[in-house]
């Protein structure tokens, strides 16, 4: 060999080395700074509590602060499209679920995002059931007595909804579907207005995951006949499930999980996922999210993007049936 093509070998091999131990410093040393976590609910509310859980844990994890930005409205929509649109360099997280990510995309034909094509998954945290609740002066005692009397009744039942085409809208075509009457359903601008509308009475029913339900029960300010899922949940264990009651078709949940913007490098995806996987396995975590009606999950990314598929085709089936579109 020539000494020139010997050389030019060498520094090639040496560049290949040097190229190799850079990338992987910086893999070791990521996070380097901040992570931004954006959720499309405000403080207080169940998302929220989800992400501020997982995020203060997830601090403790990386060795870096974690700010958990709050850009409520539009039913995470707006935080969606604001994630979706950040740098893909792994400092930049959502807290998305079922509604701005699976339901969304069938519903609303100007969507300014696409989630598939435009997030990269790393955990599915959480799940949560929802409960048909009512006033606590309702006269419907049981799901029976309400399905009975939505049947028998000239007017329409009013249904509360945290707004149109979310989960619990579409629970309410559900229900009305597998009952045989017909509804109207009520489509308030926040969860708080909703939830003022059950207890004043303004509306007969309406769905609202466990988390929520779980206070006002207590307190004695809303009655509750039935409960999504499976089976029943060790914070709601009193209340039966649709499919003991008959009703099996009426079942639907809300997922929360953590995306990144397209294009975040494998390993910050891989480190993410780890890292938060651990947060939610953390005991002070668990303890939080469980006594908040929540079921923690904790997958892997490829759980995460196969569930993704499947509730696009779940929810595709489910809104092209009741018909309703977003213009």
């Amino acid at each position: 060999m020539k000494p020139s093509s010997l050389g030019k070998l060498l520094t090639a091999a040496s560049l290949a080395v040097l190229s190799a131990s850079t990338l992987a410093t910086a893999s070791a040393a990521y996070p380097e700074q901040p992570i931004r976590l954006t959720v499309g609910f405000p403080a207080g509310t169940g998302p929220d509590i989800v992400a501020r859980t997982v995020g203060d844990q997830l601090a403790k994890e990386i060795g870096q602060s974690v700010v958990v930005e709050n850009k409520a409205g539009a039913g995470g929509q707006i935080a969606a499209y604001s994630a979706a649109h950040s740098p893909a360099n792994g400092y930049n997280i959502l807290m998305g679920e079922v509604g701005s990510i699976s339901i969304a995309p069938e519903t609303t034909a100007t969507l300014s995002y696409k989630p598939i094509e435009e997030f990269d998954p790393i955990t599915e945290a959480v799940r949560a059931n929802f409960v048909l609740v009512t006033p606590a002066d309702s006269p419907y005692k049981t799901l029976k007595d309400f399905v009975a009397a939505a049947k028998d009744s000239t007017e329409r039942f009013n249904i509360a909804t945290f707004g149109a085409g979310t989960p619990g809208h579409f629970g309410a075509e559900m229900l009305a579907e597998a009952g045989g009457f017909k509804i109207e359903p009520v489509h308030y601008r926040s969860t708080g207005d909703a939830v003022a509308a059950i207890i004043s009475g303004q509306v007969q029913g309406a769905f609202v995951t466990t988390a929520m339900a779980a206070p006002q029960l207590a307190g004695g300010k809303m009655g509750a006949l039935a409960i999504t899922g499976s089976e029943r949940t060790k914070m709601l264990g009193d209340i039966p499930t649709f499919k003991e009651l008959g009703m099996p078709d009426v079942d639907f949940g809300a997922w929360f999980a953590f995306f990144a913007p397209k294009g975040t490098p494998d390993a910050a995806l891989n480190t993410l996922n780890q890292k938060i996987v651990a947060a939610l396995q953390a005991d002070s975590v668990r303890k939080t999210l469980e006594g908040n009606g929540f079921v923690i999950v904790a997958s892997d990314r490829k759980a995460l993007a196969d569930l993704l598929t499947a509730e696009q085709e779940r929810w595709a089936g489910v809104v092209k049936k009741t018909g309703f579109k977003i213009n």
